[in-house]
């Protein structure tokens, strides 16, 4: 099947992936758009994990306020050369994981940061509240599962659906600009100010 450029060129503003890389995608799936996307994703993901055991020690602070300048946040987001971190792209990136700090809120970077006691809280309360709402004793582990991905949604930032696409979880945006630049990217710190709060 003939791929058209427009095609091409509509892929490649959506994922951001290389022209090549997103005519062969297309081939592959008979020009569907959709399903190019996910081979696309699977390939970036893949390249990507064979840069996250990297150290990345250069990077850049971003700062956001948002309007009415009672809100902000900064972010310390790394790289492994200079010349990545001066990349609009990798700028752009950094201003959007300070906004959503901000709109957002998480207390975390990732799940491994949750400290245990306060994993074992939230699970004693949603057992609780399993009990409560009458559900057999062979479902709660279940329910108490779903609930905890849903509690690390909230709190962790690589969990959370991205501030400018809900469909996409920060991590996966993460992990598609490594697999851009071909460098390790990581999201060392964060800190979020909110006017007179303790």
């Amino acid at each position: 099947m003939a791929i058209s450029t427009a095609l091409v060129k509509e892929l490649r503003e959506a994922t951001g992936a290389g022209i090549l890389d997103c005519k062969k995608a297309l081939q592959e799936t008979d020009g569907d758009l959709e399903k190019a996307v996910e081979i696309l994703r699977r390939q970036g993901l893949a390249a990507a994990q064979k840069h996250w055991g990297r150290e990345a020690k250069e990077g850049l602070i971003e700062a956001y306020v948002h309007t009415g300048n009672r809100i902000g946040a900064l972010v310390e987001l790394n790289c492994e050369t200079d010349f990545v971190a001066r990349t609009p792209e990798f700028g752009q990136l950094a201003r959007d994981l300070a906004m959503q700090v901000v709109g957002y809120g998480p207390k975390y970077i990732r799940r491994e940061d949750v400290p245990p006691e306060v994993l074992e809280q939230e699970r004693a309360i949603y057992c609780a509240q399993a009990e409560r709402e009458g559900k057999p004793s062979h479902v709660i582990e279940r329910i108490v599962e779903g609930r905890l991905g849903k509690f690390y949604e909230e709190v962790c930032l690589l969990e959370q659906p991205f501030i400018r696409n809900g469909d996409v979880k920060v991590g996966d945006v993460i992990a598609q600009m490594i697999a851009a630049v071909g460098e390790n990217i990581v999201v060392r710190r964060f800190a979020r100010f909110e006017l007179g709060e303790e």
